[in-house]
């Protein structure tokens, strides 16, 4: 079982996962259960042996609802000497989840990896955000995820927008002219909004939708979004990045809604009447397993619904009916 020096290592991470994810993952999951007492009162409760589990479809995955009730942390000092705390935005009067983040170095090297491998350097890019209500929050992992990429080396131009659409138009419509590569990251009702006021082709922009509608516009699936956004802007595809508040690792789509994980992430299916029903494809309930989540709990039941391909790629339908009622019972642990 690896220890902590070797776990508070990005590159060890990211080694381990590419030699061998399955038994990075077990061996992951040894140090939390014996080192993160949240989780092993959890896996008692579901009278989880370790020594038994020899494949990650056994593995306990923790319902995400307890990242808003105790910090979910591998030793207990981590809740005090945390270098970010990422937390969601919720709806009005609804619990935020706060995911406690160690070492800021081995999420930002497993992000900025994972971004090389779908899209190559940020280096090529001008990075534009348009994620108004995330910005004015100062610990949304959005923001910490764009303002990375752009750190990395992004072109002058990049930056935040919130609703200076005019100027944020001018660009685009400058970088299109020039041929110069732009991503335009957002949120979906940011994005829609932006789309609709200010159509144009766009030929040399990936722009890629990060979900978030948050009552700010009636629901809408992510087919009837990315409809809107390429016939608006002329593209062939809408690109889209799943990620939340308690994951650091990331998975894209280059279209369609297929998600393919970065490195450190891979996704499982739960049975919905079963959550201990682990597979590896078909449908039901996603379960997450992050690799760069070594120091909170890199086993995640989240409240997606999804189909996961025999590839490893998936795609999410939506959320689960009363989800925030599901693992309840044990959040007295």
């Amino acid at each position: 079982m690896p220890d902590y020096k070797a776990l508070n290592s990005s590159e060890y991470i990211l080694n381990a996962a590419r030699a061998d994810f399955g038994m990075a993952a077990l061996e992951l999951f040894r140090y939390q259960h014996a080192n993160n007492e949240l989780y092993r009162r959890y896996c008692d409760l579901l009278r989880t042996d370790p020594l038994e589990v020899k494949d990650i479809c056994q593995v306990p995955f923790l319902p995400i609802s307890f990242y808003k009730s105790k910090p979910v942390v591998s030793l207990p000092a981590m809740a005090d000497t945390a270098e970010l705390i990422f937390e969601s935005s919720g709806t009005t009067g609804e619990v935020p989840s706060r995911h406690y983040v160690h070492n800021a170095h081995i999420y930002e090297d497993c992000l900025l990896s994972g971004f090389r491998e779908f899209y190559g350097s940020p280096a090529d890019y001008t990075i534009l955000a348009l994620l108004p209500s995330y910005l004015e929050r100062g610990n949304a992992s959005l923001v910490y995820m764009a303002r990375t990429l752009m750190g990395a080396g992004a072109a002058r131009e990049s930056g935040f927008y919130i609703n200076e659409w005019d100027k944020l138009a001018a660009i685009l419509q400058r970088n299109e002219a020039a041929g110069k590569k732009t991503l335009l990251l957002g949120v979906t009702f940011a994005l829609l909004d932006f789309a609709e006021s200010h159509p144009m082709k766009l030929r040399h922009t990936i722009v890629m939708e990060t979900g978030g509608m948050k009552g700010r516009r009636v629901e809408m699936t992510r087919d009837e979004v990315h409809a809107i956004l390429k016939l608006q802007w002329q593209l062939p595809v809408v690109h889209s990045e799943y990620g939340m508040t308690e994951l650091l690792s990331q998975a894209y789509s280059d279209g369609g809604g297929i998600f393919r994980c970065s490195a450190t992430m891979q996704v499982l299916v739960r049975d919905i009447n079963d959550p201990l029903d682990v597979r590896r494809q078909g449908s039901g309930a996603v379960n997450v397993v992050d690799l760069a989540n070594v120091h909170s709990c890199a086993f995640i039941a989240t409240e997606d619904m999804g189909v996961i391909n025999a590839d490893g790629t998936f795609k999410v339908l939506g959320r689960l009916d009363h989800s925030a009622l599901r693992g309840c019972s044990l959040m007295a642990v």
